[in-house]
């Protein structure tokens, strides 16, 4: 027996049933508590302070009742957080800097002559092509008279609710490895994505509802695909969960007709918690399971909240105009903005939202190496008006100042030309932008060289974009870790500086 208690403890059961005993001391206190529990009970439930059971017909679907032992129920922050959601705008592919938001007048000038004085121009693609001035117009909007390019009107109408950051700066000329570093805060696959962290940290106000929801594009995943929202080496609770934009928002969220009564889910769920719980005391450190199950419960009051928090046909008809929903273009962009905002409005954590796909070989995304013109023309006319409807439905309905909105890419592209008509990848320079959680909108941050090749002035990696980020949700990122192969581990690992502009 003693053997056998031994193995059981290091993970090695061997199948053989053994007694537990409990010894008077522990009876008595078991006992003590239990009574204790039962008074309490008697007075939060004569003063209308018991929460309802989970099962109750009468569940909010905005709040956490009946819900205990989540991962996700909300954490304190580390100071008062300025923003209580996030929503993360992903360009996939790699916008244009100069073509967008970053006006460079000096490449109208030299247009047709070769980059010098940089020193080394290495391009991805082929040999470095001439300078290449911008084919869109450049106007200034707003009060802050921001120039905006003509590709993006809609948003040119609230560059004054926008910080624009100009000298964001990557490490890698990879998609991959790119997408991974602005999502993980690393260029090496494994690590947990921004939402898991941001989820692994606070929490959630909403356990009815995932805390970290992804969107992608209809069309398909980002390169890569999941493991941009994964959860690396935290807890598997706290990955993104993919809703969708068109068709079944949810793929399986309830069981075939007939199959399964709400009451028969309910109690093969608590017998499944049952479980776990005994299996869980006597191999501690053990947690794939209870990852599991809280999904399993999370699926089962998704079930009775999940339809309506994503209902956007309850929207006003003006509503749906505002983000775009009544052009066939960027109706789908459309209305993964407005899905966006009715998550966070019912207190999801993190919502991400992907614009542009790989299937396959098939790559549509903000990727112009062929024709800027017609690719950044196509991704903008998607994004343009369900992105300026999103940043005027938040602040109308009070929700701009508590949450925070961003938008970004894996990379900028290069100021040369590419085959005369498209640009190559340029991870020196690109253009990042934060609105809402108080932000001072209409300024411009930092700044690439005259032609925008390199970010110049007050260069921003990552994890500086990453640390502020935290820092607008109430927590330091140097002390939001976790401690995995040998170390405390961070999003921003041992770097990351706030940006003052942002969090001043």
């Amino acid at each position: 027996m003693k053997q056998h208690e031994g193995n059981e403890a290091n993970g090695e059961c061997t199948g053989m049933s053994r007694k537990r005993f409990i010894s008077r001391r522990d009876l008595l206190q078991q006992t003590g508590e239990g009574m204790g529990g039962l008074a309490l009970a008697y007075l939060l439930s004569r003063n209308g302070l018991l929460a309802e059971p989970a099962e109750s017909k009468n569940l909010s679907c905005t709040g956490s009742a009946g819900v205990k032992d989540s991962p996700f129920l909300p954490k304190p922050a580390h100071f008062k957080p300025r923003a209580k959601s996030v929503i993360s705008l992903f360009m996939c592919g790699g916008v244009s800097q100069v073509d967008t938001f970053d006006y460079k007048p000096m490449l109208e000038k030299y247009h047709g002559k070769p980059l010098e004085g940089k020193g080394e121009v290495t391009v991805r693609q082929g040999y470095p092509g001439p300078l290449m001035k911008s084919p869109y117009q450049f106007k200034q909007h707003g009060k802050s008279g921001k120039y905006v390019s003509e590709l993006f009107p809609n948003i040119g109408g609230v560059v004054d609710d926008i910080a624009f950051i100009h000298s964001a700066q990557g490490r890698s000329v990879d998609h991959t490895l790119s997408s991974y570093e602005w999502n993980t805060g690393s260029i090496i696959a494994g690590f947990p994505s921004v939402g898991s962290w941001v989820t692994y940290g606070l929490g959630s106000e909403n356990q009815n509802l995932p805390a970290f929801v992804v969107i992608q594009d209809p069309r398909g995943g980002p390169f890569t695909g999941a493991s941009q929202w994964s959860a690396g080496f935290l807890p598997a609770s706290y990955q993104g969960t993919m809703f969708r934009a068109l068709g079944d928002p949810i793929l399986d969220l309830h069981p075939p007709t007939g199959s399964m009564s709400l009451e028969q889910q309910r109690a093969e769920l608590d017998q499944l918690e049952r479980m776990n719980q005994n299996y869980v005391e006597s191999h501690p450190g053990i947690s794939e399971l209870t990852a599991r199950i809280s999904s399993y419960e999370l699926a089962f009051r998704m079930q009775g909240c999940a339809p309506e928090a994503i209902d956007i046909d309850s929207e006003s008809d003006e509503t749906k105009r505002l983000y775009g929903l009544d052009n066939k273009v960027s109706e789908p962009f459309g209305r993964q903005c407005l899905m966006a905002r009715r998550l966070v409005e019912r207190g999801v954590r993190m919502v991400q939202l992907w614009n542009g796909a790989v299937v396959n070989q098939n790559i549509d995304t903000w990727d112009a190496h062929n024709n800027i013109v017609e690719n950044h023309g196509k991704h903008a006319l998607e994004v343009d008006k369900p992105i300026a409807g999103l940043i005027t439905d938040l602040k109308r309905r009070g929700l701009l100042d508590e949450t925070l909105v961003y938008w970004h890419s894996e990379f900028g592209r290069m100021p040369l030309s590419q085959k005369g008509v498209g640009r190559d990848h340029n991870p020196g320079a690109m253009t990042v932008w934060m609105a809402g959680a108080g932000i001072k909108g209409g300024q411009t941050i930092g700044a690439s060289d005259e032609f925008g090749w390199k970010a110049e002035q007050q260069i921003i990696g990552a994890h500086d974009l990453h640390a502020t980020l935290l820092h607008l949700i109430g927590m330091d990122h140097k002390r939001l870790t976790f401690f995995y192969n040998g170390r405390n581990m961070r999003l921003t690992d041992v770097a990351g500086e706030l940006i003052p502009q942002i969090v001043g």
